[in-house]
């Protein structure tokens, strides 16, 4: 696809720069009282992103009085941070050493250096306030069935014996198939209707649904409890969709993560603002994509119909070249990887040639210009990437302001900085300062 003078002209106009968190000053006025912002990002590895997520989230909190992030993560360890963050721990670790707890693959989203910074910011901000004023730090994702299980487990051996006997019998179930990351669940679900789980996990969330409110000593345990049970029922969904070749896994998910967001802004209350971060796949409206004749929804979909799209703002992320934290193959050690140059006629491309800069672009800007409203080649990378082949399968059809409410171009992004990478702890990257 040749580049588009059009588009280059008009992206001249209306990019702005973005050299320092000053910079950010349009966007905030544009996000105005939204209860929702989505920070995106093109790939799980990329230092920028997480960067200015950072610098974004903090402003909001400070500012703008945000209750809560939720992020692309398993609960249970987010939820040793959210504890962290808090203040519940008497005597904590460095946070360094909560986020190496983040051992499921790939362990370097969440376990880095950017968001040490992060949560040491949290922590500090949180010090001294009400309880109920304190910013919490949450995960969404569906993936911790095990972890879940033993949480409740924990937490339930002193509230409810006879739960957590229920809980036993179901990690017995699962056994057989702990193995195989889903699979041969998968597969049995196939061959028994209903499936193998299906009917205990079912009255295990009947059961902690009746008898939640008697767990009463400890709001956020109780709420974390519940949402266990919650990952449980939708893991098990997760495992029976994942073996075919439709839509139903990923949408079991996004719809899971939605609702986990319904269930916390309830928990917060009626003046609860959420910043959610996730992939440009998840945040980015399926409708102004390809994703929608597949059959796909996603979060940034979902939270705009749940909500109405004047409560909610989405931000996305992309960079031309550079490098980035990933791997060749699923389970595979991560490597910084170099991103070639975004593809002739893409997104990242007509950027490129436009600015060459690091930018900011509101589709308030965007959304009356026509050549706009056609669908543009917009990068995505995940976990693995091939970076030799990304022209065939890693760029996105993108209606962009139908996507977005704002963008963020990186010109030249840097790798992330993984914890475990400095594991003597003597060399720290110099990303970890600025947030210190």
């Amino acid at each position: 696809m040749p580049i588009d003078q059009k588009h280059i002209a008009s992206l001249k106009q209306q990019a702005r720069p973005l050299n320092q968190a000053k910079d950010l000053s349009p966007l905030f006025h544009a996000i105005g009282d939204a209860r929702i912002v989505l920070l995106g990002e093109a790939s799980h590895g990329t230092h920028e992103y997480y960067h200015w997520r950072s610098l974004i989230t903090r402003h909001l909190i400070t500012e703008k009085d945000f209750s809560f992030i939720g992020v692309e993560g398993d609960w249970p360890d987010c939820y040793n941070v959210n504890r962290y963050v808090k203040g519940y721990t008497s005597e904590p670790p460095p946070p360094q050493d909560i986020l190496r707890q983040f051992d499921r693959w790939p362990a370097w989203m969440w376990a880095n250096w950017e968001i040490v910074a992060l949560v040491n910011w949290l922590a500090r901000f949180n010090h001294g306030r009400p309880a109920n004023q304190r910013a919490g730090f949450y995960g969404l994702d569906v993936y911790s069935l095990w972890e879940s299980m033993e949480a409740m487990i924990g937490y339930l051996d002193k509230e409810d014996r006879q739960a957590a006997q229920e809980v036993r019998s179901l990690i017995r179930c699962f056994e057989p198939y702990k193995q195989s990351d889903g699979q041969k669940y998968a597969w049995a679900a196939r061959q028994e209707v209903p499936a193998p789980c299906q009917q205990d996990v079912v009255e295990l969330l009947q059961t902690i649904r009746q008898r939640v409110p008697g767990y009463n000593h400890d709001p956020e345990a109780v709420l974390s409890t519940e949402q266990n049970a919650h990952i449980i029922h939708n893991a098990e969904k997760y495992y029976r969709a994942m073996i075919g070749f439709g839509p139903d896994s990923w949408n079991v998910r996004d719809h899971h993560m939605t609702d986990t967001l319904d269930r916390l802004m309830d928990f917060h209350g009626v003046k609860a603002k959420a910043i959610i971060w996730e992939h440009n796949s998840h945040i980015g409206d399926a409708r102004a994509t390809d994703m929608e004749a597949e059959g796909l929804v996603n979060v940034g979909q979902l939270v705009r119909q749940r909500y109405g799209r004047e409560h909610v703002f989405a931000v996305g992320f992309g960079s031309y070249e550079g490098t980035v934290t990933a791997s060749r193959r699923w389970g595979d050690p991560m490597q910084a990887m170099t991103m070639p140059p975004g593809r002739a006629g893409s997104w990242e491309a007509m950027l490129h040639h436009a600015v060459g800069s690091d930018s900011l672009i509101l589709s308030e800007d965007l959304v009356r210009q026509e050549a706009f409203h056609t669908p543009i080649p917009h990068r995505a990378i995940g976990v693995v990437y091939h970076p030799q082949q990304e022209s065939h399968g890693n760029y996105v059809p993108s209606v962009i302001p139908d996507r977005y409410d704002a963008f963020i171009h990186i010109e030249q992004s840097r790798a992330l900085h993984p914890l475990h990478l400095h594991p003597d702890g003597t060399k720290i990257p110099e990303t970890y300062p600025w947030g210190v």
